[in-house]
């Protein structure tokens, strides 16, 4: 038997639905017009056909729920649109896209960062290892290089693949990570992911379980000998 809404879940989402429209509202101030547009154009049209054909109430019905639909769909990409324009160029926006992926994935948000806040991500999954930088292209190459190399002695012949978020030349806009995730080769087997998170999670283990004291060092002080270079 299908599952019945609770009041308060009927709530929650009426709650999300008028933020989303406030929030879309302040980037796009002609939403309502629009959607009004949208819904009552799609009515006209079929009442005037409904009248044509001698049906109007059918019709007129169907122009109501086919208006609302219109309404819906447009209303989604444009909430969409601004909730990214919102997003776009605020640190760890990349970060928020990539835990929304779907299952398969395994996201590891700030695996290397500057003092600048330019930061990489890690993402695993059925395409490999996928490092996404967000921040200064120029700050971002080589951090992603370093990373790509320590991460390559670690997974073999697993594909290792980076990715700019950005709107220059070579960069794969906020809006469109995602999708430009989702359609990445899958080449690397199930089994073979596991294996792979498994070894990147203990080289995270080791790292935050390091003799590293935290804040800044006592005058005079050293860093254990063995202890790796700090960036």
């Amino acid at each position: 038997m299908a599952r019945q809404d609770t009041p308060d879940e009927n709530a929650g989402r009426l709650k999300q639905i008028r933020q989303a429209y406030t929030m879309t509202k302040k980037v796009d101030p002609k939403i309502g017009l629009i959607l009004a547009g949208i819904w009552i154009g799609v009515l006209v049209v079929l009442l005037a056909v409904g009248f044509a054909i001698g049906h109007p109430i059918y019709l007129g019905i169907l122009g109501l729920i086919l208006g609302l639909l219109a309404a819906v769909i447009v209303f989604g990409r444009r909430a969409e649109k601004a909730a990214f324009g919102q997003m776009d160029g605020q640190p760890g926006a990349a970060a928020a896209v990539l835990n929304n992926l779907k299952r398969g994935w395994t996201v590891t948000p700030v695996v290397a960062a500057t003092r600048n806040q330019d930061v990489v991500h890690r993402a695993v999954g059925r395409a490999g290892v996928v490092l996404v930088g967000e921040g200064n292209v120029n700050r971002l190459r080589p951090l992603m290089s370093s990373e790509k190399r320590k991460i390559n002695r670690m997974v073999g012949d697993v594909p290792v693949t980076e990715v700019l978020v950005g709107d220059g030349e070579g960069q794969v806009p906020l809006r469109k990570l995602q999708m430009h995730m989702t359609k990445l080769p899958r080449t690397v087997a199930p089994a073979q992911v596991t294996v792979v998170n498994d070894r990147l999670r203990a080289i995270g283990d080791l790292l935050s379980n390091a003799p590293i004291p935290k804040g800044p060092l006592p005058k005079g002080a050293r860093l254990p000998k063995g202890g790796g270079k700090m960036r």
